[in-house]
């Protein structure tokens, strides 16, 4: 079975955008954050995207390579976001492109049957409302958070209302410059 990650980047008081969807936050990461990022997108076999988080990565990783100022790590990344399929889940709009299909049915189902039936390489997913739901269903198998010092204090919360508690066990811990802290932890099963 493949395995499901969720990962993104948030606030210390655990928002992954603020009020207004407002992710200045963040700033541009650390040259050393940027590589574990993408270290961790080139394992992913498969990315899965609810519709704000496309709209955010569709308007810029296409095209990111061929920026004047791009880094080799971004150049990289760019090349690696095009590669790698991606399956955007969203009722409200029509296409996608760049290596992607569209789901509007029932994402619950469609996460399952891509758990079950794909290649044994991870899956990663990313936006905090399809995340949630796949959260609530106990199909997350590893959660990636990179905290940043800032508080917010409301906006878009990267984990959701549960059901009932999960227990999970820390798989790495690591600071990067800008007092950026990076967190593993899988799912206890």
């Amino acid at each position: 079975m493949r395995k499901l990650i969720y990962g993104m980047n948030l606030t210390l008081d655990g928002y992954t955008a603020a009020a207004g969807d407002d992710i200045g936050w963040s700033g541009p990461p650390s040259p050393e954050l940027f590589q574990w990022w993408l270290d961790h997108e080139r394992a992913s076999g498969l990315s899965l995207y609810g519709r704000k988080l496309w709209e955010t990565m569709s308007s810029y990783w296409p095209t990111g390579d061929r920026r004047p100022d791009a880094t080799p790590a971004e150049i990289a990344f760019a090349r690696n976001w095009r590669d790698t399929p991606k399956v955007v889940f969203s009722s409200t709009i029509d296409e996608v492109g760049w290596n992607a299909r569209l789901v509007t049915g029932d994402a619950i189902a469609e996460i399952t049957r891509l758990k079950a039936e794909g290649d044994g390489s991870p899956m990663t997913i990313g936006g905090a409302t399809l995340a949630g739901a796949a959260m609530r269903a106990g199909l997350i198998d590893e959660y990636v958070i990179a905290t940043h010092p800032v508080l917010v204090g409301g906006g878009t919360p990267f984990f959701t209302v549960l059901d009932s508690w999960v227990s999970l066990n820390l798989l790495e811990t690591r600071t990067f410059p800008g007092g950026v802290v990076l967190t593993r932890y899988e799912t206890r099963r």
